[in-house]
């Protein structure tokens, strides 16, 4: 099992990666829709601004993970960004609609999947050298 530990960990943080490196694209190259959202949350910057930053960081992150460069540093920034996007774009307990509320539910919850995994990774001691 040892052997395969370093690609199924390349493989992992790829695969988590993925989820931030498009939705981060998206975010920074199209904000307009996520800017309200921003704005009742109440961000200290401009809202468009904040979304961009946060999808800047998001794909950052994403690519650093996913190529291993500096992957608990990445891990930490991208798990630090799923807060205030969790928190604006899928606040599912506001909702009345039931189809609405349970969309919205299963993508707060994949946020938080995303989150743990983000967590892991930020917790993983680098190989050991032999």
């Amino acid at each position: 099992m040892e052997a395969l530990q370093v690609p199924l960990r390349a493989v992992g943080r790829a695969a988590l990666a993925a989820m931030f490196v498009t939705g981060g694209a998206d975010a920074l190259l199209d904000p307009g829709p996520r800017a309200p959202r921003a704005a009742e949350l109440g961000v200290p910057l401009e809202p468009e601004l904040a979304v961009r930053l946060n999808g800047a960081i998001m794909l950052a992150g994403g690519v650093a993970l996913a190529l291993g460069l500096c992957p608990r540093l990445a891990a930490g920034a991208l798990a630090g960004s799923l807060v205030p996007t969790t928190l604006a774009g899928h606040p599912y307990w506001r909702l009345a609609d039931p189809a609405a509320r349970r969309q919205q539910r299963i993508h707060f919850f994949k946020n938080v999947g995303l989150f743990g995994g983000a967590l892991l990774a930020l917790a993983e001691r680098p190989a050991r050298r032999r």
